[in-house]
């Protein structure tokens, strides 16, 4: 029983993103499922255009090897379709195998296996840019158990707490002044008692005179209290509110 092999062609699509103002390479993996070793070999319609890397080889047994198809720089036209194409083949390499292009010449055309791949060129547009920036950017962690009503800002906080504190050490003075007021007010009472005292006792002094005297003593104490009651009032009140 004589058994026949034919040869067979695959084709697909090989794509190549630009922008093309630089060199763009996009890479062939060729995988070989089978229990004995293969030789490759990529060929194009366009070599001036590609570098390949590497164009020829052999793969073993479950093995892959990675091939870098590398284009050159070029002026693209979105109007303008591609007309270039790719070609792997391979074939079983023979036993104890020395020479490789003495294998392909030799290679009989119902041995060859091939794959063609047609070339696609293709421009991101804007919508893809902007998703690959989104996608590059960290995600916002957010916290698995949700509290109700928003979160406080820490930086709010913060100035809160600084400016309590300048109101509470605001108002610490103005207490020490007001004690500093009461008690010289305390003093000037006595004063003018002491000055009244003497005033009596003085045959020469006129008692209108000694009346305005004691009145002026008596408002200036009286003035400084009220107006340090109202800084306290005041800052309090903001302090509370």
């Amino acid at each position: 029983m004589r058994v026949f092999t034919m040869k067979t062609t695959f084709f697909f699509f090989f794509f190549f993103s630009g922008p093309f103002t630089d060199v763009v390479t996009t890479n062939l993996k060729l995988r070989n499922p089978s229990d004995r070793k293969v030789c490759f070999k990529v060929k194009t319609t366009a070599p001036r255009r590609y570098c390949v890397r590497p164009n020829s080889g052999i793969i073993d047994p479950g093995s892959s090897v990675i091939v870098s198809v590398m284009l050159q720089p070029f002026d693209y036209d979105p109007n303008e379709k591609s007309k270039h194409k790719f070609m792997v083949q391979t074939i079983y390499a023979p036993p104890n195998i020395s020479d490789m292009e003495a294998v392909w010449k030799e290679a009989k055309p119902d041995e060859l296996m091939d794959s063609k791949l047609r070339c696609v060129f293709e421009m991101p547009n804007e919508n893809d840019k902007l998703n690959d920036i989104d996608a590059s950017k960290p995600a916002p962690v957010q916290n698995a158990s949700k509290q109700d009503g928003p979160m406080p800002k820490p930086h709010s906080v913060s100035l809160n707490d600084t400016e309590t504190r300048k109101l509470v050490e605001e108002c610490k003075r103005l207490q020490a002044e007001v004690m500093k007021l009461s008690e010289e007010n305390r003093h000037l009472r006595d004063e003018g008692l002491r000055l009244r005292k003497v005033a009596h006792s003085d045959k020469s002094g006129s008692p209108t005179a000694l009346a305005l005297r004691d009145n002026g003593s008596n408002s200036l104490p009286s003035l400084l209290v009220v107006i340090a009651a109202i800084f306290i009032g005041f800052f309090l009140g903001k302090f509370i509110l």
